[in-house]
């Protein structure tokens, strides 16, 4: 009875949902902001959320043969803004990566930017592909310079946050990057330290080159000349060696939040229906910082974070982006037999199994296996 009650309470339902915060507004904010251009992903997985798990998108209908007992299930929504559709997604996404991994450790990398180039990434979002560009290459050289000749080439699994702890627009890479390289001669070097001082400069040089190559020297040069004065060490680069426990655990850190909103539903203390209220760590002391703020600020804050349309947020360089010629010579994180483990765990009813400890196909009255007894779509 105790251990029952103890499951329960770890998967209990969240008290305020985002979804039911959108159902609420969102249709009024559309009406008050009509005279801003809300992009075509926003208005695609604001709506698709909101008709997750109801008839708008379907159901499947199944059957128990021993009771009689007929049972309806609502198809989701699929939608990398949905809370409980983007855990599967990444889940996916991590055993994905996983398959692409060798046996060997990774560091993880975080390139920021200084607050004066957010409005850039905010008011073009194809710049974000140039700051992708310019994590990965600063890494890539960086191994490249170690020797020239053997063109040493790491494992880079780049993937894109766009926002601060506090919600708001702040872009920057994270990255996996393997702790060694293949060579053209060596077959694999290990490389235990990183300078993360001369990425900082690298970094900075990279992308404010690649940003006034795009926006023309006119109108970039007196702002990248004041960055150069303001910050002498270079970008923010964090390069230390890792807290995470593994690959795995760094792979599920970095993707947890490229199929769901950018913030976990219990961090919502409080929502009345006009105001919002939640929480967060801040990162420079680690403190609980509490903030309200309207509904309608809240929805802004979270669809700002909404990827384009087929916009790619994890990204794959060196080795794992073209195969290597010593690539055969590798052990692999996880062998064939783990990943099809993996990804048979992924599925839709052992996930739920795995969660939440109900089997969602076991009939409700007699707990035998129901059977598929028809699909309908709108």
């Amino acid at each position: 009875m105790m251990i029952q009650e103890k499951i329960t309470n770890i998967k209990s339902k969240p008290k305020y949902t985002i979804k039911q915060i959108f159902a609420d507004h969102w249709q009024m904010f559309l009406i008050l902001y009509a005279h801003l251009t809300i992009r075509a992903a926003v208005i695609k997985n604001v709506d698709r959320i909101l008709k997750c798990q109801t008839a708008d998108l379907g159901f499947t209908t199944f059957f128990c043969e021993q009771c009689g007992t007929i049972k309806k299930i609502f198809h989701t929504c699929k939608s990398r803004f949905c809370n409980s559709c983007g855990i599967k997604y990444a889940k996916e996404r991590a055993t994905a990566i996983a398959s692409k991994c060798i046996n060997c450790k990774h560091r993880h990398l975080v390139f920021t930017i200084p607050e004066e180039l957010r409005v850039f990434f905010r008011k073009d979002r194809s710049l974000l592909n140039i700051l992708f560009e310019a994590a990965s290459q600063t890494i890539l050289s960086w191994f490249h310079d170690l020797n020239k000749s053997q063109d040493f080439k790491p494992g880079i699994i780049c993937v894109l946050h766009t926002f601060g702890r506090d919600l708001k627009w702040n872009p920057h890479v994270h990255a996996l990057c393997t702790e060694g390289a293949l060579g053209n001669i060596e077959t694999f070097r290990h490389v235990r330290h990183i300078d993360y001082t001369a990425l900082r400069k690298r970094f900075q040089t990279i992308l404010l080159n690649m940003l006034e190559k795009k926006l023309g020297k006119k109108n970039f040069r007196p702002l990248k000349n004041k960055i150069y004065s303001k910050t002498k060490n270079g970008f923010y680069v964090r390069a230390k060696p890792n807290k995470i426990r593994n690959i795995k655990a760094g792979i599920q850190y970095v993707v947890r939040y490229t199929g769901r909103p950018v913030m976990a539903q219990s961090r919502i203390i409080n929502y009345d229906g006009k105001y919002v209220t939640f929480y967060y760590q801040r990162h420079e002391d680690n403190q609980r910082i509490e903030e309200t703020i309207s509904a309608f600020n809240f929805i802004k804050r979270l669809i700002i974070h909404i990827p384009d349309i087929d916009f790619k947020m994890i990204r794959y360089y060196g080795i794992y982006s073209k195969k290597h010629k010593f690539h055969d010579k590798m052990i692999m994180m996880f062998n064939k037999q783990q990943l099809k483990i993996q990804k048979m765990l992924n599925r839709w009813q052992l996930s739920i199994i795995a969660d939440f400890h109900h089997d969602p196909l076991s009939c409700p009255n007699c707990n035998c296996k129901m059977n598929i007894l028809e699909h309908h779509f709108p």
